[in-house]
């Protein structure tokens, strides 16, 4: 046992989140954060009475890969440490979980949404949201057989969440007969003109954006200023007020596909966005609620992980077996259970439509799926 073990106060157990707190990407990060903290504060009497004082502790991941890395050293160096609820960028989320895979640290993402999350097999590494290689092709599929569009223009922001979501539709595209009439990946954050020229050329039903609403919202108003009529999608990137901010009335008739319902898709959820109004000051938005879950399902973990050491506090990797045991916990986005890889055993898979110039937009479609079995290697 290390100095640090054996200093450590019996009778504090910390739960982290890494999102991002500052930067284009904070409003969502924000939310992740603010529904995990509501779920600690609500679990506080409970770890009380086990003889424990429950701890927040929110890290700013900036939404950088060395930022969120740095922050896990930081993270897994705190021996109270017993859950990390995060990432949002599955960019960060992926260099990051090596530095808690090496201390079995448990962590459940409530946004993360590549494949690569759960695909390397790690014990302590758990989602509580749905996965590209599904997200992308919901999308797909909507576009063909619903809106029955035949050719669609496909720009990536070069990032592990924003190509991997982008290529899964594409894939998906393929198969169903739509015609790819281009396919881009870009950084650009400010003048998209060079990209929409040979967009507007060709002329395509549909244009695709596998990214984040700071870039998707500006490529979105400047396509309609030259002039670019077709139809705009992407992916839960795109799931949050601040889309409707940047994006304006341009947004209207637009679509995009999520892992998490509007607050509205959910029977639990009115009293949850109620509590979160009250305590906050402001609206639940999807991602909060998954914050809130991720958080909560975690939290049971850790209380089952107390009994079964004996009321001690238990080990990160003893948590980490608990998670995994978790059954049809009762979140506010429905019953959670995880596979062997840490997926949700089931996932919902949402299409919505700005229908006027409001976040968030309306549901169109559900999907519900099962997480792809693990291959075998």
């Amino acid at each position: 046992m290390s100095l640090s073990q054996a200093w450590a106060q019996k009778g504090v157990i910390k739960i982290a989140t890494q999102s991002p707190l500052s930067g284009e990407q904070a409003a969502l990060g924000e939310h992740i954060k603010l529904g995990a903290q509501l779920a600690v504060e609500e679990a506080s009497k409970r770890f009380k009475a086990l003889g424990f004082d429950l701890v927040f502790v929110p890290f700013d991941d900036q939404a950088k890969p060395e930022v969120g890395v740095a922050n896990a050293r930081n993270v897994v160096s705190d021996p109270n440490i017993l859950l990390v609820v995060g990432h949002f960028n599955s960019g960060v989320a992926l260099p990051a979980s090596e530095i808690y895979k090496d201390s079995m640290l448990a962590m459940i993402s409530p946004a993360n949404t590549a494949t690569a999350i759960t695909d390397r097999g790690y014990p302590n590494v758990n989602r509580v949201c749905g996965r590209d290689d599904i997200q992308g092709p919901v999308g797909a599929r909507f576009a063909a057989q619903d809106l029955k569009l035949k050719s669609v223009y496909i720009i990536h922001d070069k990032t592990l969440y924003g190509q991997g979501v982008a290529d899964n539709f594409r894939d998906e595209a393929k198969k169903l007969g739509l015609k790819i009439s281009g396919y881009e990946g870009t950084e650009e954050r400010a003048n998209f003109g060079p990209l929409i020229i040979p967009m507007k050329a060709r002329n395509p039903d549909l244009v695709y954006f596998g990214g984040i609403y700071h870039q998707g919202g500006l490529l979105l108003k400047q396509m309609r200023e030259k002039g670019v009529k077709a139809a705009f999608m992407g992916p839960d990137g795109l799931d949050s007020s601040e889309m409707v901010k940047i994006g304006g009335e341009q947004v209207v008739g637009t679509y995009y596909t999520t892992v998490a319902g509007p607050s509205d898709a959910y029977p639990e959820s009115a009293a949850f966005a109620k509590k979160f109004k009250q305590r906050f000051g402001k609206e639940v938005e999807s991602f909060g609620m998954y914050g809130h879950d991720a958080a909560a399902v975690g939290l049971k973990a850790i209380e089952q992980a107390i009994q079964e050491a004996g009321g001690k506090q238990p080990s990160r990797a003893q948590v980490s077996a608990a998670v995994r045991k978790i059954k049809d916990f009762k979140g506010i986005t429905g019953s959670i259970s995880f596979d062997g890889k840490g997926d949700p055993v089931k996932s919902k898979y949402f299409v919505l439509k700005f229908e006027k110039k409001q976040y968030p937009g309306k549901v169109v479609k559900v999907v519900e799926q099962e997480a792809p079995k693990a291959k075998q290697l």
